[in-house]
């Protein structure tokens, strides 16, 4: 058992939305200071509107002003790389991204990579993407297609220190497993996608599975996604708060589920 215990990111798949207004927002919250009440519960934020649409690098600038010391973004990469390209010639889409995302400066998180579901393994592609990574942070990767759970892409993996993005979405459970010095979770809610409210068993399961990777002193990601009815923070905070047991605890908004 390593020394060195890992630290614990705990957060959701964006932040922005406007149902979570009068759930987990404060009713007539301004557009505005969403972000301000999301960190006063939570150090940690998966930015998924870059997949879509990459910010200005004044964007990520002014997140990085407005947030809390110790807060970090992690960043899901451009469809452009993974959906577009699909891996294929990327050091032009890698650079736009890493110069893009720069002024987060030490508020950086992991990069997420999400390829296609209709995108079958490729693992000379892979390996060829990945040699294209500069080096200096944390890569994680979301494969949607079974065939790259093969023991060849977790080497790879495991060999330049990217964690295989475990995950579960639409019924599906991705194999649990660690290719890297630090753990990516994506849970994208236990019912249809983004829907459904994790019970207090499954979210204990992943406490202990998260305590286990902080003890072999590995830190950990994870975020949920399943926003309908602002599942995402309630689920996130009883995480939170499961792993902190014994410590202080933040109180929780006062606003139901409906």
């Amino acid at each position: 058992m390593s020394e060195k215990k890992g630290k614990i990111y705990v957060g959701t798949s964006g932040w922005h939305y406007k149902h979570w207004i009068g759930k987990f927002y404060p009713e007539k919250t301004a557009s505005k200071d969403l972000l301000d009440y999301y960190d006063s519960f939570f150090d940690t934020l998966e930015l998924n509107n870059s997949f879509y649409r990459l910010p200005s690098s004044e964007q990520f600038s002014n997140w990085y002003k407005i947030t809390p010391k110790g807060f970090l973004f992690s960043i899901k990469a451009s469809r452009y790389i993974t959906h577009i390209k699909r891996l294929n010639m990327p050091s032009e889409g890698i650079k736009k991204l890493i110069d893009s995302i720069s002024p987060l400066k030490e508020k950086l998180g992991p990069i997420l990579f999400q390829l296609p579901p209709n995108m079958k393994l490729n693992i000379q592609r892979l390996e060829e993407f990945i040699g294209f990574l500069p080096s200096g942070f944390r890569y994680t990767f979301e494969f949607r297609h079974p065939s790259w759970y093969t023991e060849d892409v977790y080497k790879l993996l495991k060999k330049n220190n990217c964690a295989f993005c475990i995950y579960e979405l639409n019924h599906h459970m991705s194999p649990v497993i660690s290719t890297a010095d630090f753990v990516y979770i994506r849970l994208h809610g236990p019912e249809e996608k983004y829907s459904g409210d994790y019970s207090k068993k499954q979210l204990n399961e992943w406490a202990e599975s998260c305590k286990n990777w902080l003890d072999e002193g590995k830190d950990v990601y994870i975020y949920f996604d399943n926003d309908q009815n602002a599942y995402a923070p309630f689920n996130a905070l009883y995480l939170k708060e499961t792993l902190q047991k014994g410590k202080k605890k933040h109180s929780k908004p006062n606003y139901t589920r409906a």
